[in-house]
């Protein structure tokens, strides 16, 4: 018999919708139940991609003897956090404050008007390896509060005090100087593996954010350690099992130090980041490798991850027929067969696989050897390995198609699309790519048509269903992504929604007392606390985004009150920034933008006359990370771009496309030809 779960359209929560727990979803029917019954409340948040949420489903969701301890003492309410990033940012600060760390999947204890008072992450079914079980936790639990009511109540007032400090921000009033990106640059440096790139140990997570500043920073000094840095990290990325080898795309994170064996579930987000991080190290580095990992990573995307509508679905789950990896692993048999003996041979040898393998008796796909030394060792040019690499890859990869798949959650999320379209719409830019240009067009058009309602934008879709009012990162991380896909097509339509979006972001989210943005809008429900996240995780927290927006948009249109509002964010956040830097990568970047002087850069000519092409590729073949580009194809203004400062007054000269370029309060003189254009961009 299902549970109330059926009715929802999260396929996390569809997981959970044949359990024996009687789950509620968050929402005034579970609320009211836990105040009417003086009961607890149970909350359980994970996302379906998680694979210890899936063990512990097994173990005690849907065990009817764990099920009926929790149904007799609780009332059971069950979160997608991807769905409410609002509900796990506020129970995540309190378990982390509880126990030291977080989680998921995450078990919090709620009094009826969702104070917590105990929580933590897994438990297991019974007492395991100094753990307690999951029963004997709900038995403690529903004992303490039936029987110390005191007690609980005093701890949920202290856990209170703490989520609100939480929320504080420190006013800023000292000036922005460079020397705090001098200072974060050392810091980071004294925490990373000089040994296998990347920073800290195992759990080894990609960080695509530090490498950003890091890039930024060597564009910034031409320090040679800041690029080695980056280099070492992204390449043992690109060539260790982290990355799909065959299918494109990166994984979760690595559970060891070396970037070999990951946690297989593959997230919308990172490969939105990180697809974005290997195409500015190729703007910076020239290096193929980095264009190849793109171009594979986001083709991936595009084949694996994309609704027919144009939206982008969420992730892939580790575990295919009960087996964490198993869609992913090879043994060097199923190699050979597929290739034949002496090639198959030697395209084993290349990645890394063996009779012995290096993941539970099969192999994950790596580089580990230079492909110089493979075509030494055997013998053959690097050439023709190279053909023998590209010719297999396609043949594996048909393969392994034939395999039962990991899992898919096919919501759409507005945030991490605004990442995924920023992501496409740059490398349309760089690569020249029209089919990545009609990608991010399509995603925009679909979130604008069919994640908003009466001007607001939501945060999820699902089963032609829109829901939930979006947060603070779904308008930040739209916006960013519509203002990379304006500067790509010089559309004014996406110039327009970007403002339109900032505009809201603003009444929705600003809060003028502390000079920052909350996560969630004045029209949302009451919770505990408001939450607001000012650090930067797997994703960008939205204020860094929001930030980094809102400086953009008051060079493109001129208003000093975007900027006025952005710069004071980053007052705020200095101290954070100089104190915790490797959780402030994305907020250093916008820092970074802010006191650069941007290159201000205005392109008039038909889009797709050849030497408007040529021009538009100059631009964007290098590594310029502060900068904005306005474009119009026409000498007389079409409308919506007449608004725009950076193209009046602006035509073509002798009748040829033409390139202004400013900075600093100070114009160049326009320039048609490519040569003369260069020298500016360098200077």
């Amino acid at each position: 018999m299902p549970n109330r779960l059926i009715n929802e359209t999260s396929p996390y929560l569809l997981q959970h919708a044949n359990n024996p727990v009687d789950w509620y979803a968050w929402g005034e029917e579970a609320l009211q139940k836990a105040l009417a019954e003086d009961k607890p409340i149970m909350l359980s948040i994970g996302y379906s991609a998680c694979h210890w949420c899936h063990v512990m489903e097994r173990e005690s969701f849907e065990d009817p003897e764990i099920a009926g301890i929790m149904n007799e003492h609780f009332v059971n309410i069950k979160v997608d956090r991807e769905e409410r990033p609002d509900l796990d940012s506020i129970y995540m600060n309190a378990v982390q404050a509880l126990t030291g760390s977080g989680g998921w999947p995450m078990t919090v204890f709620l009094t009826p008007d969702g104070r917590p008072f105990y929580g933590g992450t897994y438990f297991p079914p019974v007492d395991s390896r100094g753990m307690p079980g999951f029963p004997s936790v709900l038995l403690g639990v529903a004992e303490a509060y039936r029987t110390r009511r005191g007690d609980v109540l005093q701890a949920t007032q202290q856990l209170l005090s703490h989520l609100q400090h939480v929320a504080q921000v420190p006013r800023g009033v000292e000036a922005l100087t460079p020397d705090i990106l001098h200072q974060v640059y050392q810091v980071m440096g004294q925490s990373y593996d000089y040994q296998n790139g990347g920073f800290g140990g195992a759990p080894k997570f990609p960080q695509p954010m530090n490498y950003e500043f890091m890039l930024r920073y060597y564009h910034l000094t031409k320090s040679p350690r800041a690029l080695e840095m980056v280099d070492m990290a992204i390449q043992r990325m690109a060539t260790g099992g982290i990355y799909d080898q065959i299918g494109g795309g990166f994984h979760r994170y690595s559970t060891d130090p070396y970037w070999l064996v990951p946690h297989f579930e593959k997230m919308l987000y990172d490969n939105a980041l990180l697809s974005r991080l290997y195409i500015h190290a190729y703007q910076a580095t020239g290096n193929p490798l980095y264009k190849r990992i793109t171009v594979e990573t986001l083709d991936y995307v595009l084949r694996e991850m994309t609704d027919p509508s144009g939206g982008f679905y969420s992730t892939q789950d580790a575990d295919s027929e009960g087996e964490e990896g198993k869609f992913f692993v090879w043994t060097d048999e199923e190699i050979e067969d597929l290739l034949g003996t002496e090639e198959g041979a030697l395209v084993a040898g290349y990645f890394g696989v063996t009779e012995a393998g290096n993941f539970e008796g099969k192999n994950i796909l790596n580089v580990p050897q230079a492909e110089e030394d493979v075509a030494v060792q055997a013998g053959v040019s690097i050439e023709g390995l190279g053909a023998m690499v590209s010719r297999a890859k396609p043949v594996l990869l048909d393969a392994r198609e034939q395999r039962v798949h990991p899992a898919r959650d096919e919501k759409i999320l507005s945030a991490w699309n605004g990442l995924m379209m920023r992501s496409f719409a740059e490398a349309a830019s760089v690569l020249r790519r029209e089919d990545y240009r009609e990608a991010a067009i399509a995603n925009a058009s679909f979130l604008l048509k069919e994640l908003r309602s009466d001007g607001r934008l939501l945060r999820t879709y699902k089963d032609g269903r829109a829901s939930l009012k979006g947060y603070l990162e779904d308008y930040a991380f739209v916006a960013d992504g519509l203002l990379a896909l304006y500067e790509d097509t010089f559309d004014p339509r996406w110039l327009q929604e970007a403002c339109s979006l900032a505009d809201s972001m603003i009444d929705l989210f600003w809060d003028e007392s502390q000079n920052a943005f909350y996560d969630t809008g004045k029209d949302h429900e009451n919770l505990i606390v408001r939450p607001r996240d000012l650090f930067d995780n797997a994703t960008p927290c939205g204020n860094s985004v929001a930030v980094d927006v809102l400086l953009h948009l008051s060079i493109l249109t001129g208003d000093s009150d975007y900027a006025r509002r952005g710069s004071a964010v980053l007052r705020s956040m200095q101290q954070y920034m100089a104190g915790a830097p490797l959780g402030m990568g994305h907020w250093l970047c916008a820092l970074d933008f802010y006191l650069s002087a941007p290159k201000e850069i205005a392109v008039v000519g038909p889009r797709k006359d050849p030497d408007t092409q040529a021009l538009l590729a100059l631009v964007y073949g290098r590594y310029l990370p502060n900068k904005v580009v306005a474009g119009s194809e026409l000498d007389d203004l079409e409308p919506g771009t007449r608004s725009i400062p950076l193209l009046q007054d602006r035509g073509m000269v002798g009748g040829r496309p033409t390139v202004y370029v400013c900075q600093n309060y100070v114009c160049q003189l326009p320039v048609t030809e490519l040569d003369a254009l260069a020298s500016q961009l360098e200077g």
